[in-house]
């Protein structure tokens, strides 16, 4: 509440100069009829003596609240907390008037109490949506305490409640205990995010009005408060039970059972219609989703051409045993689109011309497939076992920072803090390099590249597999990609061990870089909110892929190379098209910052995972969560990767385990 200036007075507090006479004295939005009123200062307990004037009898507390006014009006927030602190110590006589009701302590702390424990009594059936609307009741009773100058009495509400949202919220409760005083309100990034933003909660019909019932019944004691801060603050969606599978009986209860409850993808800041690439706050937006292609990238006719050869050959070479496809049959059932599936053209996806290499590559992705143990999600204990290898990185010192295997499972890459890359041989054999014609270079199984001036934050093996000793061709490893806190990507020649392209643009650290499932693109996300889309031929990057408020930490592909995700520190997974750099789809649920992405590759469900240890299940088509999954401690889940079949995902975390998933199916 904003009041005019008091009258004047004799002597000013700390620095302020003493304030001219109006001829028709205020007195809470009052004007009085004639005299005047002079305040002799303030006293030690935070009174203030009247002296004279004819506007009638003056309590204590109404002069203190006119000071207080006074001083938020001005500025001086100091001045102003200390009086209202000493204030509240102020005995007020039996027989003064109640002191105004201008959203203090205990009509939040009661109006919040009330609403939790009316939640917590009401019906199964409502209690997992109305749960939802207590974080945002939370949020901004405590700002708007902070707002209105009760320091003290914030602090304790906000200590009070806290513990209850730290699952869900731990990286807003963290920044939210910064906010103290109304100047924090607009530095702090947490503080402005909720004062100008709307928190969206979607609840049914039924839930709805079963609140504002409750909210109408107890105005008097801070429903009305609490009705206001929903209508300012809050994005209230209610939709109809029987239009949405989340609010249908058995779904309800089912959440009522679970310890904990994820918020939902369209609940939050920013709120959006699941999937759609749009933030808005109008209800009438629809959920205009663009239609996706998420079906294989055909192969090239020349290249398909060329692998069907080596493939006839070698089933002539080596027939097919008993109940087992022949190779070219392999390809005929890897190379069918299934009916309703739509895929990129080769046209709007440039690709250099396919070499030999290429041919390669896919005449082993055929062998492999046709001769891997098949995985299954649920097997009953029945069926082949899945082999773990491990490697231990001795006298690191903490200095490694990320990892990648290469896909001919030869090498493995490792960027340190000290700004160099180091690689290893995994069967510990010396690896041979071509830029040595004398032999003085002594063979060791490892390597050191040395050309960053920063910490190297990511590291990519380009596409590889391995592929038979007595091969003509080999598609082995022969390119890494890294990217560092210098702000630059580099590309590394892996038979001579040097650096042949710098790429710049990023403005400060890289955090990620990962090359295409074909090679030829690849993308980076960094600190500056940005992610790029670059190809090996071009200096410059092809894409610059903006719309994150915080830095992109993570980045990944589509398998067929027509898409790409990036993760960012504001919570948030978006999916672009590679062709025109343009959003399709964004994905909101994640409390905390994301820290791990990975596609299927069927290329239908996205698995992202965070900091609090989630890992959540997507749907592309539909921009949906499927499902959330707990069972990682807090630390953050930092590795990610599907089976070939894209029914297990596999899961590292800081909490010192991997763990292994049965994902189900879109639909």
């Amino acid at each position: 509440m904003s009041a005019p200036s008091p009258a004047a007075r004799s002597a000013s507090i700390g620095q302020n100069p003493p304030l001219p006479t109006p001829t028709q004295p205020h007195i809470n939005g009052v004007t009085t009829g004639g005299g005047s009123m002079a305040t002799s200062g303030v006293s030690a307990g935070g009174v203030m003596s009247s002296g004279g004037g004819g506007g009638g009898g003056m309590s204590q507390q109404n002069l203190n609240q006119i000071v207080i006014d006074y001083l938020a009006k001005k500025g001086y927030t100091k001045t102003e907390a200390m009086l209202r602190a000493e204030s509240s110590q102020t005995a007020v006589p039996e027989t003064a008037a109640p002191p105004a009701m201008t959203g203090g302590t205990p009509r939040y702390r009661a109006a919040y109490e009330g609403t939790r424990k009316w939640i917590d009594d009401t019906l199964d059936i409502y209690k997992p949506e109305l749960k939802r609307i207590l974080w945002p009741l939370f949020v901004h009773s405590y700002l708007q305490l902070v707002a209105e100058l009760y320091p003290t009495e914030s602090r304790a509400f906000f200590e009070q409640y806290k513990q209850e949202f730290r699952p869900e919220h731990e990286v807003d409760i963290r920044g939210l205990e910064r906010i103290s005083l109304p100047e924090h309100l607009n530095d702090d990034n947490v503080g402005k995010l909720y004062r100008d933003n709307k928190y969206r909660v979607v609840l049914s019909n039924f839930a709805f009005v079963h609140l504002m019932q409750y909210l109408e019944a107890s105005a008097d004691q801070g429903g009305k408060l609490l009705i206001d801060l929903l209508e300012k603050r809050c994005d209230i969606r209610h939709v109809d039970r029987a239009a949405d599978d989340r609010f249908s009986f058995a779904s309800l209860l089912q959440r009522g059972k679970e310890v904990q409850d994820m918020p939902a993808e369209d609940e939050g800041i920013p709120g959006h219609n699941p999937g759609n690439s749009i933030i808005t706050d109008d209800p009438t937006q629809g959920n205009n989703l663009v239609k996706l292609r998420l079906g294989r990238l055909p192969l090239d006719k020349d290249l398909e051409a060329d692998v069907r050869g080596d493939l006839e050959d070698m089933d002539t070479a080596q027939p097919a045993l008993a109940g087992q496809d022949s190779l070219v049959e392999t390809l005929e059932m890897n190379i069918k689109q299934e009916p309703d599936d739509e895929f990129p053209s080769r046209t709007e996806l440039a690709y250099p011309p396919s070499t030999a290499r290429d041919v390669a590559m896919e005449v082993q992705k055929i062998r492999e497939n046709r001769d891997r143990f098949k995985i299954e999600a649920r097997t009953g204990g029945i069926g082949p076992g899945i082999s773990v290898c491990m490697f231990t990185f001795h006298n690191t010192y903490d200095s490694i920072t990320c990892l990648d295997f290469s896909g001919d499972n030869e090498l493995v890459a490792a960027g340190t803090s000290e700004s160099y890359i180091r690689i290893w041989s995994l069967d510990g054999k010396a690896i041979s390099t071509d830029n040595d014609d004398n032999g003085s270079t002594i063979p060791s199984a490892s390597h050191r590249l040395i050309g960053h001036s920063g910490p190297v934050y990511a590291v990519s093996f380009a596409p590889s597999s391995a592929a038979p000793s007595a091969a003509d061709i080999r598609p082995s490893t022969k390119w890494l990609l890294s990217s560092s806190a210098d702000s630059t990507i580099r590309l590394w020649n892996l038979d001579i061990f040097q650096q042949i392209v710098v790429y710049k643009g990023h403005i400060g650290p890289v955090w990620d870089v990962e090359w295409g499932p074909f090679g030829h693109y690849f993308v980076s996300g960094g600190h500056d909110k940005t992610a790029r889309i670059w190809s090996t031929d071009k200096i410059r990057h092809l894409r610059l892929l903006a719309g994150h408020d915080d830095g992109v930490d993570v980045v990944a592909f589509h398998p067929n190379s027509a898409y790409v995700f990036t993760a960012s520190s504001d919570r948030t997974v978006r999916m672009w098209g590679l062709t025109n750099g343009n959003a399709v789809r964004m994905f909101t649920g994640h409390t905390s910052t994301v820290t791990a992405l990975c596609c299927s590759p069927n290329g239908k469900i996205l698995a992202s995972a965070d900091e609090n240890g989630w890992i959540c299940l997507w749907d592309l088509a539909l921009g949906r969560l499927i499902k959330n999954m707990r069972g990682h401690g807090k630390g953050g889940v930092w590795s990610l990767s599907f089976s070939v079949e894209s029914t297990v995902l596999v899961s590292g975390c800081a909490d010192c385990t991997v763990r292994v998933w049965d994902c189900p199916w879109p639909g």
